[in-house]
């Protein structure tokens, strides 16, 4: 069985970025997989569940209300804990995104009030969030993008 993409690369050496991991193309529409990798894996701790949760919450409530919207196809967390996955529509790269990326940040790092979704009628596991959690992975990363920005895979 073919090996896929994501396990081609070198997790040894990613460090907290904004990457392409793949596009897809069918029927004339490209959509671009962003890989936000928001710890450094193997490295650092992975993102405790509240947090990683909360993450996504938040995130995927900023972006579904942004300029942008309808470009966004879907936000949610990596399995492995380390970051999270945007699909947009388009043939875009991280630069494209950055922007947007860095405001979806400073939303979360400046939220102060109840979690979007976070009720018993809107999540399927409302009660594990963690906002102040979620303050500080997001504001690490933020600080990364803007800092020591990596957007092209290490080899």
């Amino acid at each position: 069985m073919e090996r896929i993409a994501s396990f081609k690369m070198n997790h040894i050496n990613l460090m907290p970025g904004l990457y392409v991991s793949r596009r897809d193309k069918s029927m004339g529409c490209t959509i671009t997989t962003f890989d936000l990798r928001i710890t450094a894996p193997n490295r650092e701790p992975v993102m405790d569940m509240p947090a990683l949760h909360t993450i996504e919450h938040m995130a995927a409530t900023f972006l579904r209300n942004s300029e942008r919207k309808d470009d966004v196809v879907y936000f949610g967390p990596m399995g492995c804990r380390t970051g999270c996955y945007l699909l947009m529509f388009g043939d875009l790269n991280p630069q494209d995104i950055l922007r947007l990326i860095i405001d979806m940040c400073n939303f979360i790092i400046e939220y102060d009030g109840d979690i979007p979704g976070a009720a018993p009628e809107q999540c399927g596991n409302y009660s594990e969030q963690n906002l102040n959690m979620a303050k500080f992975y997001i504001k690490k990363y933020r600080d990364a993008l803007v800092n020591h920005p990596c957007f092209v895979y290490p080899d």
